[in-house]
């Protein structure tokens, strides 16, 4: 009964302690404007506040004609090489891109024949994790959350390192390219724990096979019988290429920053980012845009009635169907605004996709509801520039016709990001001379202390 009594005044303070956490730590937002605080590190449109400097990619959506900003169709460079070129020349070279892509990320340039070939042999090698490590480490503590576990594995493997706080770019270049070779093994393993603790699913342990790319591997590893068409691996392939980079500017790959410029070791800087990236508001995006894919579908009976589709989208807009948010999840970026060309190059690849598995009317379905929300979320708005569908649109639709489990979307966007956050460390640690340090401005009154008694 004590215990009892106990827990009620716990709960009761609890709910207390909230709510004066919520009245003492809020106060008028018109403050951010009266002192020119860019919050969020953005200004008043939304444009980001120049933080650093990176020649590892750019993301731009606009150009300036007679000293005004004009939107134009959205760019995306990883070391000066347009997107659109580098996946065209995978697919016109007919090999898997992901591993090259993380080649150029990382060194700065595209390998010849000879260069690329010695990379995959040794790349090849650093799959394979410490002896017992799945089942004293991910098996022991299973997660619902593949995000969880995978930052507490790499934490983990710290302490497998024999030199894990040496910052010299040689021993963080070889922490980063174990890490890249491991990131799928340690989150499909963790996926499988899951699927076996929770759900009484068979378990099993594929190894990674040494000739396959990571997009080959992740199926091989993920699928029971092992099997998978050229087709899947190579839309997987196109997948982790378009995640692997964006900008310094995202919230984890800054955070990969910040944290690296403390000068602390490789394993926390990694773990952190993996933290930002599980946020719904990064890259646990594409979860919100498959729930509300899956509510549409209920809900629009006729999937080729455009009017139909208007009006359930105009509902969301109205904040009177899904979630109450008014927000229509996977249309509009922070940067780019006439298009994504992630999402361009994606979609194409959907299509064919989609014609494979026999899913091309929920193919024009999806390509229906971004053209009609890209309407009304400009005309409800009144939106100028434009608004388009982002990556996180159609990636959710590839992984359901993979097959993926929802449960590793966001650990495939980590698997793929591995590769920019760790070119982005390497940079930091080379140029970065000062840690990041941003100023707040304090805006409490001063207060005369009072003695406990007297209160």
């Amino acid at each position: 009964m004590a215990k009892e009594n106990k827990m009620y005044n716990y709960d009761a303070n609890l709910k207390k302690w909230a709510a004066d956490c919520i009245k003492n730590n809020s106060f008028d937002p018109v403050l951010y404007q009266k002192y020119d605080v860019k919050r969020g590190l953005r200004d008043l449109q939304g444009r980001g506040v120049l933080t650093g400097l990176t020649d590892i990619s750019e993301v731009t959506s606009k150009k300036i004609i007679d000293g005004k900003e004009i939107p134009i169709d959205g760019i995306l460079r990883y070391r000066g090489y347009a997107i659109e070129d580098l996946i065209k020349g995978q697919f016109e070279q007919k090999h898997f891109g992901f591993e090259e892509i993380a080649y150029l990320l990382l060194f700065g340039e595209l390998p010849n024949k000879e260069e690329f070939k010695e990379f995959l042999e040794i790349f090849s090698t650093f799959r394979t994790l410490p002896n017992n490590f799945v089942r004293d480490i991910i098996m022991k503590a299973p997660s619902k959350d593949m995000m969880n576990t995978l930052a507490r594995s790499v934490l983990t493997l710290y302490v497998y390192d024999e030199d894990p706080d040496n910052i010299q770019i040689e021993n963080v270049l070889r922490q980063c390219l174990e890490l890249i070779a491991l990131f799928p093994m340690l989150a499909v393993y963790s996926y499988q724990t899951y699927k076996y603790y929770y759900e009484n699913e068979n378990f099993f342990i594929h190894q990674p096979r040494e000739e396959f790319s990571t997009a080959e591997n992740i199926l091989y590893m993920l699928r029971e019988d092992s099997k998978f068409t050229e087709l899947e691996a190579r839309v997987l392939d196109l997948c982790l290429i378009l995640h692997a980079e964006h900008g310094g500017g995202n919230n984890s790959t800054f955070t990969t920053r910040v944290v690296t410029s403390s000068a602390t070791d490789t394993y926390s800087a990694i773990s952190a980012a993996i933290g930002s990236l599980k946020g719904p508001k990064h890259g646990g995006a594409n979860i919100r845009v498959v729930g509300m894919f899956n509510e549409i579908k209920k809900e629009v009976k006729d999937w080729s009635d455009k009017e139909e589709i208007a009006n359930y989208l105009q509902k969301i807009l109205n904040k009177e169907a899904y979630d109450k948010s008014g927000l229509i999840y996977g249309m509009g970026h922070a940067i780019y605004t006439k298009s994504d060309p992630r999402a361009k190059i994606l979609k194409s690849f959907v299509e064919d996709l989609s014609k494979e598995k026999g899913r091309s009317e929920e193919y024009e379905f999806y390509s229906n509801i971004e053209e009609i929300a890209a309407e009304l979320i400009s005309k409800n708005r009144r939106i100028y520039k434009g608004v388009s569908a982002n990556v996180d649109f159609y990636s959710g639709f590839a992984y359901s016709m993979l097959n993926l489990p929802e449960e590793l979307y966001t650990p495939l966007f980590a698997i793929a990001r591995i590769a920019g956050w760790s070119a982005h460390r390497i940079e930091e640690l080379t140029t970065g001379s000062k840690i990041i340090r941003p100023a707040y401005m304090a805006i409490q009154e001063p207060k005369k202390y009072i003695d406990l008694q007297n209160r």
